[in-house]
């Protein structure tokens, strides 16, 4: 079965170029390219969309505000796909429910694997995107700003991982403890802030800030 992908952005040469590249892919079936926010968010509305590429930029209704209405109204995955790599935009679309967060300039291959994994329910959050976030949202002593007494040692040690850009592979070897162990103290996280995916764990570790 085909990965049904929407891709929504306001220049056509960028927005066909991505059409020709993911139907190049047996894996991805391109359901429709639109060239506003709002088009997009109607479209995931009237037909089965499982991951809806969104430029930042677009007329009508920009991709972080479509990304809110994708999310709460549809089962369609959002995943921004831009030239802007602005903090303001990063932080809302992830709060709006951007599943990932990835700049136009990446080779195909890399497009195509996160286009994958966000169906799989991962999120997929470029290195230089969170450098970005961090290099402007820490304070120059490094400290978290949340509050500590709601969480054990244990989950404190692995969101201060997650909010470096660890794997829960990479946790695992770090703390020496399973996987499986990891999965159960990050669901205990989200379940403790409202959160629901390990980037807006490792952006609330970084800024106190669930909203």
């Amino acid at each position: 079965m085909k990965i049904k992908v929407l891709i929504a952005d306001d220049n056509s040469f960028i927005r066909e170029g991505l059409k020709i590249i993911l139907n190049t892919y047996e894996e991805f079936e391109v359901v429709a390219s639109v060239n506003d926010g709002l088009e997009a968010v109607n479209i995931c509305k009237q037909h089965v969309i499982d991951v809806a590429l969104l430029d930042v930029r677009m007329p009508n209704m920009n991709g972080v505000e479509a990304t809110k209405l994708i999310s709460e109204q549809t089962k369609t995955k959002p995943l921004i796909i831009t030239t802007f790599d602005d903090d303001e935009y990063i932080l809302d679309a992830i709060k709006n429910g951007a599943k990932g967060y990835l700049l136009k300039n990446n080779d195909p291959e890399r497009i195509r694997e996160a286009i994958i994994s966000v169906y799989n329910s991962n999120t997929v959050i470029q290195d230089v995107v969170m450098e970005k976030i961090k290099s402007n949202l820490i304070d120059k002593k490094q400290e978290s700003k949340i509050d500590r007494s709601l969480f054990t040692e244990r989950e404190l040690d692995i969101m201060a991982l997650i909010a470096k850009g660890f794997s829960n592979k990479e946790i695992s070897k770090q703390l020496y403890i399973s996987e499986g162990t990891i999965a159960n103290h990050i669901t205990s996280i989200l379940n403790k802030t409202g959160l629901s995916h390990r980037t807006q764990i490792a952006i609330y570790y970084l800024t106190g800030r669930v909203h």
